[in-house]
């Protein structure tokens, strides 16, 4: 059956204000673009855009799926404004948590509160004796009570592994707070195995999902595979939902703690909805929690750099392993200095197989490091929304001295880079309208003033390209995805106004109304006569 799209505008983004009329898809795939007139004789279906506008399909570059399905069903720190009623809401949650169970908290954040203040370890055990974790909104800091620090064998004699931190208060005692890797022992006592509990990923996943195409997502490149036990345990959530429950596309990361055990037990994909991707890095932390790692001492904390999460060695030893397996890296890099140590390597250890590596997140580069960027086959994956998220505290973190090249998006795109946006849901919103708006106004919506850092606002078009050629860049797909032309996938994000008109306020208000993967409607957006 052959489907034709006409009555809206539609985008190809391969070139700005380039739009057709109609667009002739057979089977997944575009087969023809041109005028209605002249395609509508081949079609067998008609679909009336109705004044609506397309675009390739939007695909998040960066987010975690199955974290993001479980910010969905889990308590949602991040509405908190207060220390106050970050703890009111926990103690509600408590009343509700059975006692065999541990309460989960997500995406709590102390910059926005008035005093900064992180509740203590004592206020939490006086709401519950049981366990209490609660995730950070940037997912490299945890706070948890007691009992959750006693289930990952922590006491006051601990000492931290490498590439984490133990908080400690005043006094010297234990105050609730795990950085980076020293997360690991209290998140791996969590029981994460049995049919039950696949099950459970499987509908997360699921919901997720479906919430990602409410929003015109047509794909995503997450990273799941080694938070939730056995690597088996995501993968086949994953089987049983995309290209069955759901049609949508994902490019899965395999972390560094799994790539081995993937290749070895030969787990190969070659389908249209499920893609194995790069081994995934972590190199730093997050501005957020003051564990990216700088070259110099942070502005506000004399005394640190943030954290190296692997040493020279080892990280060496991860790159070669990809390399042996002819496999890309996709490397999580917020600071300088943990750009500069990953540069090192690859230039070492350069692609030469047609791949690119990835630089996650590439908050604070140095002119020196872009030009060695320059020289290798890499894509660099942003996440605008960390600007309004970021701002104004980072000043003080970084220092004025270091802006020139922090969340430089703008200066990126002129040097040449290929960019791909991504959310790292579910530490920013989903929705990709919002990261838009973040990429061209560089603040939060409706302040007053001119932006931070204006001088690196993209356009309204850089910005929709992001989510569509440049995250097909991200897996070197782009003569397949991220475009509208014959022979492309026919994958479509369908607003109800266009993202090129109007005010970026008025932009904001924008409307997946259908969403469409592999030529079949996924979601469509009920309206009055629908319900």
């Amino acid at each position: 059956m052959r489907k034709l799209w006409y009555g809206g505008t539609i985008y190809t983004m391969e070139r700005e204000n380039e739009t057709v009329e109609a667009v002739l898809v057979e089977a997944d795939r575009i087969s023809a673009v041109g005028s209605y007139e002249e395609l509508v004789k081949q079609a067998d279906e008609l679909y009336n855009l109705n004044g609506a506008t397309m675009y390739p399909g939007f695909v998040d570059s960066h987010l975690h799926i199955i974290y993001q399905g479980q910010k969905l069903t889990r308590l949602n720190l991040s509405i908190a404004t207060t220390t106050d009623e970050m703890l009111g809401m926990i103690r509600e949650a408590a009343k509700n948590t059975p006692k065999n169970q541990w309460l989960f908290g997500e995406g709590w954040n102390e910059n926005n509160y008035p005093d900064n203040r992180i509740p203590t370890i004592q206020e939490l055990d006086a709401i519950r004796k049981e366990p209490i974790l609660l995730t950070r909104i940037c997912h490299h800091v945890v706070l948890g009570n007691t009992a959750a620090l006693s289930a990952g064998g922590y006491d006051e004699s601990s000492a931290p592994p490498f590439g984490g931190e133990i908080g400690r208060d005043a006094d010297g005692k234990l105050n609730g707070l795990l950085y980076e890797q020293a997360a690991n022992p209290v998140t791996e006592a969590i029981l994460k195995e049995g049919g039950a509990y696949v099950d459970e990923l499987t509908n997360i996943l699921d919901l997720a999902i479906k919430d990602m195409l409410s929003y015109g997502l047509t794909g995503g490149h997450s990273e799941d595979m080694s938070y939730f036990g056995n690597y088996k345990n995501p993968l086949t959530a994953y089987q049983r939902v995309v290209g069955k429950k759901q049609h949508f596309r994902v490019n899965l990361l395999r972390h560094q703690s799994v790539f081995e055990e993937m290749m070895e037990d030969n787990i190969i994909y070659n389908d249209s909805f499920i893609q194995l991707g790069a081994m995934k890095i972590f190199v730093d932390g997050a501005l957020g929690g003051s564990t990216a790692a700088l070259s110099n001492p942070y502005a506000d904390q004399p005394n640190n750099k943030g954290l190296l999460i692997q040493s020279d060695d080892e990280l060496e030893r991860l790159v070669k392993l990809a390399r042996t397996h002819n496999e890309s890296v996709a490397v999580h890099i917020i600071g300088d200095a943990g750009a500069e140590q990953l540069l090192t390597i690859l230039e070492k250890y350069p692609l030469t197989n047609g791949k690119r590596d990835r630089l996650i997140h590439a908050c604070l580069l140095r002119e020196d490091l872009v030009e060695r960027m320059k020289k290798l086959l890499v894509v660099i994956d942003i996440q605008p929304a960390f600007v309004p998220s970021d701002f104004p505290w980072v000043i003080d973190r970084l220092g004025e001295n270091r802006l020139e090249w922090a969340y430089a998006w703008k200066k990126l795109l002129e040097h040449g880079f290929m960019c791909a946006a991504g959310t790292d849901a579910p530490v920013e919103d989903i929705n990709p309208i919002a990261t838009i708006y973040a990429a061209v106004e560089r603040k939060k919506p409706y302040d007053s003033h001119d932006g931070y850092l204006p001088g690196e606002k993209l356009t309204r078009f850089q910005a929709v390209q992001l989510y569509t050629l440049g995250s097909a860049q991200a897996i070197c797909k782009e003569h397949e995805q991220g475009l509208i032309k014959p022979g492309y996938l026919a994958d479509f994000s369908i607003f109800d106004r266009d993202l090129f008109e109007g005010t970026s306020e008025e932009m904001l208000a924008a409307k997946a109304v259908k969403t469409v993967v592999a030529g079949r409607i996924v979601y469509e957006l009920a309206t009055d006569l629908d319900l």
